[in-house]
């Protein structure tokens, strides 16, 4: 779910990997070229459609579950349906599919800056085809008694302080399962996109009843767009992005390996 598509580093690693978002072709000499639609168009098609499958089965999970099993089911739906689009896409382009995890991800040096902006215009787009994917095949009652799978938890001005609160805490676990499985030399696995999908599990089940567990503005983004429901939407964008920021220093500053660390390395 997040790595560095084209980081100068990697060119001479001959092999893919999770997390590289990285693909190759050996050239005339021996030496390996990256196509530019390989390097730039591909990963932002792959960021689409992962979001897209993703933000689908999502949005589904919470119109067609109703209050018939409280959170089980949508985090469930969300967390497994995470994980099998990272284990299937996450090479080509890293597997982010959250704006904030893209963020996290450009601060440690496993995304290229440059592809920050395209990453979240795909991502964004993505949800908005997920979330009308998810219209298209719901029976219209539903859909509506659901809010189109838009946030509703938050109804007052009461509990605005403690749903963003919970966005914040819970993205900061998940961008931590990200760049620390995914990206941080050290720790990296080839287990994560289960702990990845594990993780969003586990922040639904713990706080979908305090801010609806969302940790991804292009989760919140798209269905608020096809069901035309704004209602404290900004929390899930500031919650999550300043989760991703604070991800970001926290592994620049203190718990990154020594290539990541910026302060008190080891001479």
């Amino acid at each position: 779910m997040s790595s560095v598509p084209f980081s100068l580093r990697q060119i001479s690693m001959c092999e893919p990997e999770f997390g590289n978002g990285k693909a190759r072709e050996p050239s005339v000499g021996g030496r390996w070229r990256v196509s530019w639609y390989e390097r730039f168009v591909q990963p932002c098609l792959v960021e689409l459609l992962g979001s897209a499958l993703f933000i689908f089965i999502g949005c589904l999970s919470v119109i067609e579950n109703g209050t018939d099993t409280g959170l089980l089911q949508p985090a469930l739906a969300h967390g497994l349906a995470l994980g099998l689009v990272i284990a299937t896409l996450g090479n080509i382009s890293g597997g982010h599919f959250n704006p904030a995890v893209s963020l996290a991800a450009t601060l440690i040096g496993g995304l290229n800056l440059v592809m920050l902006l395209p990453y979240w215009v795909s991502q964004l787009l993505g949800g908005m085809l997920g979330a009308a994917l998810a219209k298209a095949v719901s029976p219209e009652e539903k859909f509506w008694n659901a809010s189109g799978a838009a946030f509703v938890t938050v109804q007052e001005h009461g509990q605005v302080a403690r749903a963003l609160g919970a966005e914040i805490i819970l993205t900061t676990l998940l961008a931590l399962a990200v760049c620390m499985g995914a990206i941080n030399e050290k720790t990296k696995g080839p287990l994560a996109p289960f702990s990845i999908g594990f993780a969003v599990i586990v922040d639904i089940l713990a706080g979908g009843t305090v801010s609806g567990g969302c940790m991804n503005p292009a989760r919140a983004f798209g269905p608020a767009v096809v069901a035309n429901h704004w209602d404290f939407h900004w929390i899930y964008w500031l919650g999550p992005l300043l989760a991703g920021l604070l991800v970001g220093l926290l592994i620049r500053c203190f718990i990154g390996d020594g290539k990541t660390r910026l302060i008190l390395k080891s001479r």
